[in-house]
């Protein structure tokens, strides 16, 4: 599964189409994927019930947290975070959070049960050196330490608090007890750590990557990190990765050779239908869609098993934003491709009163094998869209 979003979306009227079911004409947008139109679904009128608050809303799309702008808001577990505690670690890495010119102390996908945010990988070298490059022994036995260090530590604190729940009420020692539940389930982890640490990493026929440090290489970046992305899926490094392309955070950038846009990304999306911006943001967002076709064919061309690698990969792109311009946050830009679903058409879903986008999620955990008919603000799984 491969989680993908834009914290600035898309212009709607140039993506959403006109007609619902199997029949509808393509959009400019989703005519640069005119290729794979039996591998995707778009989708119409869903949305986060309880959030909104324009920005503010770019750390719930995975997680439906309501209420963002509330005071005292606290997140909960992103969609990624939940797949990977119902599957269990059966990767080295039981998901990937990666970033495109990421704020990363303010921003990500991924989430914690407890609402902490998972800081996001930027860095395509970083990335690949921890996925395919094997450490000398030394390093192995440091990272080996480390791991018992940290177990030690967890030992202690439990002796600790074990003595001092002797004197605790009934509403406290429950509390403790969920500490405890915590705490072994890091235990739980480090384990499994210790066991991938001495396994030895695949190996892959593709060159290190160079980093990409300039943001105005937008585009480029965003093409590095799926290629990283579909690196990590191929080589069954982890089979959950999210990533965030955090336009907000993107200054003035390049849109082609020796052109760039007049302004950064964000006052781009409040164009107030300028033409001049307008435009501008149109040519980035058919760049954007020919990022995904290209992700699309090398998915498409890999082969998993007896199948190629798009039909056991489920691709979703959307944002939290259904028009930047004006900070609405209902009828959000989806388009989800692959992982074996009947696709190939426009769900059509109530434009003056969303469905949850969480009825999706839960498809998209039924579909990973996860018997789940609940997640975030959902009310079961999404009508309309089947396995194959």
């Amino acid at each position: 599964m491969l989680l993908i979003s834009n914290n600035l979306g898309v212009l709607p009227k140039p993506f959403f189409p006109s007609s619902p079911g199997r029949d509808y004409e393509l959009t400019p947008y989703l005519g640069e994927l005119a290729d794979f139109r039996d591998d995707f679904t778009v989708f119409s009128g869903l949305s986060h019930p309880g959030v909104t608050g324009g920005h503010s809303t770019e750390n719930c799309f995975l997680t439906a947290a309501r209420g963002p702008t509330r005071s005292g808001f606290r997140n909960q577990i992103s969609l990624d975070q939940f797949a990977a505690e119902k599957l269990g670690q059966q990767t080295r890495f039981p998901t990937l959070n990666l970033g495109v010119n990421i704020d990363k102390a303010n921003r990500s996908l991924s989430w914690t049960r407890d609402g902490v945010l998972l800081p996001a990988e930027d860095s395509a070298p970083a990335l690949f050196q921890k996925m395919f490059v094997q450490g000398d022994q030394a390093a192995t036995d440091r990272q080996l330490k480390r791991l018992e260090e940290r177990g030690s530590i967890l030992d202690t604190l439990l002796d600790d608090t074990k003595r001092f729940s002797r004197g605790l009420g009934g509403d406290d020692r429950a509390r403790l007890e969920q500490y405890f539940t915590s705490v072994r389930e890091v235990e739980e982890r480090l384990h499994i750590a210790r066991d991938w640490e001495l396994r030895p990493k695949p190996t892959t026929t593709q060159a290190p990557p160079d980093d990409i440090q300039d943001k105005k290489q937008f585009f480029e970046k965003f093409d590095l990190m799926l290629s990283m992305a579909r690196l990590a899926l191929e080589s069954d490094s982890t089979r959950i990765v999210t990533l965030m392309v955090d336009a907000f955070a993107t200054p003035v950038f390049q849109l082609h050779e020796n052109q760039s846009t007049t302004d950064g990304y964000h006052n781009l999306s409040h164009h107030g239908q300028a033409v001049e911006k307008v435009k501008q943001l149109e040519d980035a967002d058919h760049q954007q869609m020919t990022l995904l076709r290209d992700l699309f064919k090398n998915l498409a061309e890999r082969p998993d098993g007896d199948r190629r690698l798009l039909d056991r990969t489920m691709v979703l792109y959307g944002s939290n934003m259904g028009d930047a311009n004006t900070h609405d946050n209902t009828n959000l830009p989806i388009l989800l491709a692959g992982g074996g679903f009947r696709h190939g058409q426009h769900l059509v879903f109530k434009r003056d009163n969303n469905t949850p986008l969480s009825n999706l999620f839960v498809s998209l955990l039924n579909r990973l094998g996860i018997e789940s008919d609940e997640f975030g603000s959902s009310s079961g799984a999404l009508a309309g869209l089947v396995p194959v």
